[in-house]
C-alpha cells in the first residue's frame, strides 16, 4: 500500500545525538510517528502530532508522495528560567510513498487529541472481486482480486 522515503533517518538521528552531546539543537526536520493499515475498502494513516497546533500542519500529494509537515514551538518569556527542555520543537516531517491502489482524489484528514488520522479509499480496481468458475459441473464462486485474471474456458 505505501513504502517509506526516508533513506538516510538513522543517518539524521546519530547526528542529532552528536549536536546533542555536543551542546548544539538538533536538526529542525524530524520524523512523525504512523501507523498504516488497511480497514476494509479504506487504508487509515495516524500521524503522531502531540502539542502541534491543527493549523500549522500541512497535508500534501504529489507525484504519489504523500507529505505531512507540522510544527511545533514553545517561545519561553523573559521571565522564564528553563530547567530542563527536552521536547522537541520544530519541523516535523514525514513522506509516505503511495501505491496505486489508493484514491488520491478521496482523501479525508482529521486530527484529534494529538493524531492526525489520513483515510483513503482504494481505487475501483484494487478492490476484490467474486469471479465465477465453470467447470464441468455447477459454477463456483471464489474471492479473487481484481489483478487475478481467471483461467480460459474450454
Amino acid at each position: 500500500m505505501l513504502l517509506r522515503l526516508e533513506p538516510f533517518r538513522e543517518l539524521d538521528q546519530m547526528l542529532d545525538e552528536m549536536r546533542e552531546l555536543r551542546g548544539r539543537a538538533p536538526t529542525p526536520t524530524r520524523p512523525i510517528p504512523v501507523d498504516a493499515y488497511r480497514h476494509g475498502d479504506t487504508f487509515r494513516l495516524h500521524f503522531d502530532v502531540p502539542g502541534v497546533d491543527p493549523d500549522t500542519i500541512a497535508l500534501t500529494v504529489e507525484n504519489d508522495v504523500l507529505t505531512i509537515e507540522a510544527q511545533r514551538t514553545w517561545q519561553e518569556t523573559e521571565d522564564d528560567e528553563v530547567v530542563i527542555r527536552e521536547r522537541p520543537q520544530g519541523i516535523f516531517r514525514r513522506e509516505l510513498l503511495l501505491s496505486e491502489s489508493l484514491d488520491r482524489e478521496h482523501i479525508e484528514a482529521r486530527c484529534d487529541n494529538g493524531v492526525l488520522t489520513v483515510t483513503m479509499p482504494l481505487v475501483e480496481q484494487a478492490k476484490p472481486k467474486k469471479i465465477e468458475i465453470s467447470t464441468g459441473g455447477e459454477p463456483k464462486i471464489i474471492e479473487a482480486t481484481a489483478t487475478e485474471t481467471p483461467a480460459p474456458s474450454t
